[in-house]
């Protein structure tokens, strides 16, 4: 069925006029007259009584005009849903993390967001890139903010920090009280370091390595808070994000060690489909996030 035809049908059928039709659709009444003569034909049923003043919808016109209002309802009520999207006054953004963004970083972006767009449903899956990257390929996320390296051709990554590995110790350690030391000082010190889940080294671990240097690992522990806990009662040093502990530092639960010759960064990648169109929810949250991480 021509839809040019039945918004004519639709525009009579509201009127009963042919003439207001006209004039409400801006063509001519020939034109509607000859639109509507189309429809009938295609349909093979007749849809209007032409009268002196008017038309009345026959039996099949009566029928049509009801699926019609029901379509061209659709119609508008699918135009002011495009215009509440881009207008963020709904939709669904559901972002992927890598554990150390998604549980230190992300959140407050995800309480600010909230704010300025309550009506948007957020939903945050925090697990590894490979993983992530994974959910990205079949849609079940529509962006992931991650240390990993993209290796499918599919997505695109955009670089938005730098996330720098900082050395804690227990309050009032000795390393803590001097100005700086040496990686190879530090690496005397018993050490609490991230499983990997596999035989490969830390990223740490291959960093001092590099500067043919070892670590004495005291303890081997699958979180970072699990890591900061021992560090905090004395088991050995750590080196971690320093987004994970802003909060240990200020509440000098912990303390910062300054290694003069040792600076370990890792990028944090916004990670998306290179074929799909950011909605304009993503648009928003990516613009939020860039705000934090520039106030941090």
């Amino acid at each position: 069925m021509n839809l040019n035809h039945l918004a004519v049908f639709h525009a009579v059928a509201q009127e009963k006029s042919i003439t207001a039709a006209a004039r409400r659709l801006l063509i001519s009444q020939p034109a509607v007259s000859k639109q509507l003569g189309q429809l009938e034909r295609k349909l093979r049923v007749k849809l209007f009584d032409r009268q002196p003043r008017g038309v009345q919808p026959t039996e099949a016109g009566i029928c049509l005009a009801s699926y019609a209002a029901r379509l061209f309802t659709l119609a508008d009520d699918s135009e002011r849903a495009m215009e509440e999207l881009r207008g963020l006054h709904r939709g669904r953004l559901r972002i992927g993390a890598s554990t150390t963004i998604g549980v230190y970083l992300l959140p407050d972006v995800f309480v600010g967001f909230r704010k300025a767009h309550p009506n948007i449903q957020l939903h945050l899956e925090i697990a590894p890139s490979e993983l992530l990257q994974e959910r990205l390929l079949n849609g079940s996320i529509d962006l992931a903010v991650t240390e990993g390296n993209v290796r499918d051709e599919s997505l695109k990554s955009t670089v938005l920090m730098d996330d720098q590995l900082i050395t804690i110790a227990p309050f009032n350690h000795p390393l803590t009280r001097k100005r700086s030391v040496t990686a190879s000082t530090l690496c005397r010190e018993p050490f609490v370091i991230r499983e990997t889940g596999s035989g490969t080294q830390s990223l740490v671990e291959l960093s001092l390595a590099q500067r043919g240097l070892h670590i004495n690992p005291a303890m081997s522990l699958g979180s970072t808070e699990a890591i900061k806990r021992a560090v905090a009662s004395g088991v050995g040093v750590a080196i971690v994000s320093r987004l994970a502990v802003e909060l240990e530092l200020h509440a000098k639960k912990l303390a910062l060690v300054r290694i003069s010759d040792l600076d370990i960064r890792r990028p944090v990648h916004c990670v998306t489909h290179r074929n799909a169109t950011p909605s304009q929810s993503a648009i928003a949250f990516l613009a939020m996030l860039q705000k934090v991480i520039r106030a941090a």
